[in-house]
């Protein structure tokens, strides 16, 4: 058992039931007041290939102390239909288990220690069937997935034993009759956003940049451990868990299977998919995005990076040279120089520096000094041209070319 397991805090009790010997996969969705979608998603994975190891699938159903009666109440309605549910569901080589976390602890509760208490359970029966390569992976109570979800899961961590981590490919349904048709507006614009927003790192060279979706992402088990497990935020864990391992080019794209979130409104959360649909919903109005502007002089300050290793005179845009002003850049690099002997060592321990919430962090501070947001499609439309794309005019439209942009990446 390693360290990470020994002196890790569970906010909850443990499962009694052994694991089966042949485990390869966990899959752990954090579940709180989520009425019928949770038996949805979960016979969505129910109908899956399944793969050549047995799965098993983590619920944790959670309640914080400070939730009201009528929540609990709901919960356990919830987890009584899913309990139900997957005992009749369950067979030798993808079994369903609840995982019960309640009253949990105010400063703490919510989706990031929901997440941690399920993984950290699936890393310790990985662990137990010395299975510490075994991959855990996160999924949401009301999403869903294509049947070859978990086949292709296993299929990338046995082919690419370098592979740590990785984050896969997700679309939101964007029409039917499930959602009435302003959810379905907001969520292509959202979901635009995400794209470009991305994809605009790429353009200006951010060689870090990755989707960080919570229902869209896998793990190894000895790799979860070695980075310490999963933070306990609020929102935002899967941003701060995946860019854990970007720096350390272990992470890859899962493209060939899909995860489809749901495009609900959600009070849960602070940011994020629910609450932006929410505010959309409620406030109207155009969906807005970062400046290209913003990324443009990114770029200009990415592509001077062998100056500044050689100690030569740079000048910069003016919303870069202002933004650095507040990072103590100076020192910065100078421990940087100090500490490498190449370019290429230069340009790694510069980018574990000036990592992905940095470039959110200049983001906002462009935003609001130098280069205001502006429209989700007016974005789009530039970096598709960027690209030499002739740009649709719809964001349905501009949306579909996107995915399939990002579909067709490879790690």
């Amino acid at each position: 058992m390693t360290r990470y397991l020994r002196e890790r805090t569970l906010y909850g009790p443990l499962m009694d039931s052994a694991p089966p010997s042949d485990l390869g996969l966990c899959v752990v969705i954090p579940a709180r007041d989520e009425g019928e979608s949770l038996i949805t998603s979960l016979a969505s994975l129910r109908n899956c290939e399944t793969p050549s190891h047995s799965v098993e699938v983590i619920v944790v159903v959670n309640t914080s102390e400070t939730d009201s009666p009528e929540t609990v109440a709901r919960n356990a309605e919830s987890a009584a239909n899913a309990r139900a549910w997957s005992a009749g569901n369950s067979d030798d080589r993808l079994r369903f288990h609840l995982l019960e976390a309640h009253d949990l602890p105010r400063k703490h509760a919510g989706v990031g220690l929901a997440r941690k208490i399920g993984m950290d359970e699936a890393c310790r029966r990985l662990e137990s069937v010395n299975r510490p390569d075994g991959v855990i992976a996160c999924f949401d109570a009301d999403s869903r997935c294509d049947p070859n979800y978990l086949v292709e899961i296993e299929s990338l961590f046995r082919r690419d034993e370098s592979a740590q981590a990785c984050s896969i490919h997700f679309e939101h349904p964007i029409e039917g009759d499930e959602f009435p048709p302003e959810i379905y507006d907001a969520i292509i614009d959202y979901e635009l956003h995400l794209r470009t927003y991305v994809n605009a790192q790429r353009f200006a060279g951010f060689p870090l940049a990755t989707q960080t979706i919570g229902s869209s992402m896998a793990v190894r088990c000895d790799a979860y451990q070695a980075q310490n497990g999963m933070n306990r935020r609020q929102a935002g864990e899967d941003f701060y868990f995946l860019h854990k391992f970007t720096p350390l080019g272990v992470i890859r794209e899962l493209t060939t299977t899909r995860v489809i979130p749901s495009p609900r409104p959600s009070h849960r959360v602070p940011f994020g998919t629910g609450r932006a649909v929410g505010e959309r919903l409620a406030e109207g109005g155009p969906c807005l995005t970062y400046a290209p502007a913003s990324f443009r002089d990114l770029r200009e300050f990415f592509d001077r990076l062998e100056p500044f290793r050689a100690a030569e005179p740079v000048v910069l845009p003016e919303s870069v040279t202002a933004f650095l002003e507040t990072q103590s850049f100076p020192e910065r690099l100078a421990e940087i120089r100090k500490n490498v002997t190449t370019p290429e060592a230069f340009r790694t321990r510069f980018f574990r520096w000036f990592n992905a919430f940095l470039v959110m962090k200049y983001l906002h501070f462009a935003r609001d000094r130098f280069h205001p947001d502006v429209e989700v499609t007016e974005a789009a439309r530039w970096l598709l041209q960027q690209h030499g794309e002739a740009p649709p005019s719809s964001a349905r439209e501009l949306l579909h070319l996107w995915r399939k942009i990002d579909r067709s990446r490879v790690s």
